[in-house]
């Protein structure tokens, strides 16, 4: 591998040093480029995108000529041999940008990979920063923000993602999720079962003509959904769970489920966690409850 890169490269008319540099680009309006991932898509010796067709539009859009460079196609089925061929290209001199298909490369992105196996092979690698549709959300949204947390797309199946969102019940932070338009309805209606019903914001279309921001409870977002099933691509923003609303459940139904199936300290770990009450108590409650149905 050639030594360290100076990432000073990307300035304008300036050589791009060998590394691979994992350029963000628009989530929908064209404008949203930064100029330097305009000097950076100018000067590179190759370039690797998501999307090919999209990056090649980008680029016509902003009068950047590809010339004689390589454009290599990137993606979550291109397999180690494409990329290690990109590796091997870092290591002989070259300087490589990778651009998402939208948005920040690493992030829900196949870029992952690409990076840690470069850096592995001792090559250089930085980002030139730029739109990021989870951190738009987070700003539009209306829920804090002094913490939150990315938990990108939930799984397809009801039961593993209700169980994905048992994880997150306790979490003491915003939650953000990406989620596709078929699958939204359902998502919201999950997360009112097994987070409480929180405040919620849906984010749909960030930056484009049709852009839409909608606030509510995560039932109320649910059922609106259900009978209006959106287009586009989704951000939703959770609030925090407060603990006072959470009081209100029913922890003594909730445990005598759970002690259909696990013993009095794994119901109390189960029902304190899910909804982020002290342990205690609820083992008290566990213990009380096993011995009157024992």
């Amino acid at each position: 591998m050639p030594e360290k890169a100076d990432f000073g490269g990307g300035k304008p008319g300036g050589a791009v040093p060998a590394g691979l540099y994992l350029v963000a680009v628009p989530i929908g309006n064209a404008r949203d480029i930064t100029l330097r991932a305009l000097d950076l898509l100018r000067g590179a010796d190759m370039l690797v995108a998501e999307d090919t067709r999209s990056l090649r539009h980008l680029m016509d859009i902003h009068g950047v000529a590809l010339g004689e460079r390589p454009l290599w196609s990137y993606h979550d089925h291109s397999g180690d041999r494409v990329r290690q061929r990109i590796v091997e290209e870092i290591a002989a001199g070259k300087s490589v940008v990778y651009a998402s298909e939208a948005g920040t490369p690493m992030v829900s992105d196949p870029g992952f990979d690409l990076g840690r196996a470069v850096r592995e092979a001792g090559g250089a690698v930085t980002s030139a920063p730029g739109a990021s549709a989870a951190i738009m959300a987070l700003t539009l949204a209306g829920q804090p923000t002094d913490r939150f947390l990315f938990a990108g797309f939930l799984p397809n199946a009801g039961g593993a993602r209700k169980k994905a969102l048992d994880e997150l019940a306790a979490v003491p932070a915003t939650l953000v999720f990406y989620e596709s338009p078929k699958r939204l309805a359902a998502m919201l209606a999950d997360a009112a079962d097994r987070l409480g019903d929180r405040p919620a914001t849906v984010c749909r279309e960030l930056t484009k003509k049709f852009e839409e921001v909608r606030e509510g409870t995560l039932s109320a977002l649910a059922t609106h959904y259900e009978g209006a099933p959106p287009r586009g691509e989704i951000v939703v923003v959770v609030g925090k769970g407060d603990s006072e609303n959470i009081r209100e459940f029913d922890l003594e139904q909730e445990v005598n489920i759970a002690l259909k199936t696990m013993s009095v300290r794994d119901a109390a770990d189960y029902v304190s966690t899910r909804y982020g009450v002290k342990r205690r108590p609820v083992y008290q409650l566990a213990m009380r409850l096993a011995k009157e149905t024992g």
